[in-house]
């Protein structure tokens, strides 16, 4: 049954590699729980008591709370697909209660900062040199996630128009738009590229030319970052973060952030607002007689 619910998620919902991965993983420990606790793994004797005690196990083992909260969405889910192919008709997940997640703000480098990586900071010569600052020039002008920066070809980019086409979660396709400004930086990091390598459509290449992949990515994200910025948290998600929060800072409206991020919902774009309100909190103690 498992098999066919992540058959299912992959193939009709088109969750991205990385949810099917995440949901497999969630699943098994589950069900290694289920039977080194109760000698089971027959779904349909689970009650929510017994659901309820591996929620225990995993917050004595110092799961965060986010974690466990996203293995109870994969339960969910799971239990849902269970009814809907008549393999269950109660669903115990209904008298389980998620943990209270602590709400912290999206974690974004300072503007300054930003503007003395690419216009300060010395890369490497050659190709390696142009690719990074390459990549991470895309993540802070683009917003878009690891995810969709890696699948990246030439043929993704329109100088046309202007836009770079990007495959999102659930294989959801959408546009974003970049400026003449980077236009400029994309034809130099290709001239750059097509004379190291010749002619390769994926868009971002490791030293020796094979396809880029996240952790290579990841890592010079990282490593760049480190430069100009003490921040704990130093990945591309940041500059996610970043994009967003400087796009609102500077006025851009919260439903074309929804849609340059890719976000399915509001809701998750409004967490950056949050930033956007501490910032104007800032300048008004600083600037109002009676703050």
């Amino acid at each position: 049954m498992k098999e066919r619910f992540l058959a299912y998620i992959e193939f009709e919902k088109r969750y991205s590699p990385n949810t099917v991965t995440a949901y497999r993983i969630d699943l098994n420990q589950f069900f290694d729980y289920l039977q080194s606790q109760y000698d089971t793994d027959d779904i349909r004797e689970v009650d929510h008591l017994m659901i309820r005690s591996w929620l225990v196990s995993l917050m004595e083992h110092e799961i965060m709370a986010r974690s466990v909260n996203r293995k109870l969405t994969t339960l969910k889910s799971f239990y849902k697909f269970m009814i809907r192919e008549g393999e269950l008709v109660e669903n115990p997940m209904r008298k389980v209660t998620p943990p209270k997640t602590a709400k912290s703000l999206p974690v974004f480098v300072e503007k300054e900062k930003m503007e003395m990586l690419f216009d300060k900071i010395e890369f490497a010569e050659g190709y390696p040199g142009f690719r990074d600052k390459t990549i991470l020039e895309m993540f802070y002008r683009t917003g878009m996630r690891l995810s969709e920066l890696v699948n990246l070809k030439e043929t993704d980019l329109d100088f046309h128009y202007d836009t770079i086409k990007v495959i999102g979660k659930r294989n959801k396709e959408r546009l974003i738009p970049f400026s003449k400004k980077f236009e400029t930086v994309l034809k130099s990091y290709l001239e750059c590229k097509k004379s190291t390598f010749g002619e390769v459509n994926d868009l971002f290449l490791t030293d020796k030319g094979g396809r880029a992949y996240s952790k290579m990515i990841y890592q010079i994200v990282t490593r760049q970052l480190g430069v100009v910025t003490t921040l704990e948290k130093k990945s591309p998600h940041v500059l996610r973060h970043t994009f967003a929060t400087h796009m609102l800072n500077n006025g851009a409206e919260l439903n074309s952030v929804k849609e340059l991020l890719g976000h399915a919902n509001l809701s998750a774009t409004q967490v950056y607002t949050h930033n956007t309100i501490e910032k104007l909190k800032r300048i008004y103690k600083q600037a109002h007689p009676k703050a």
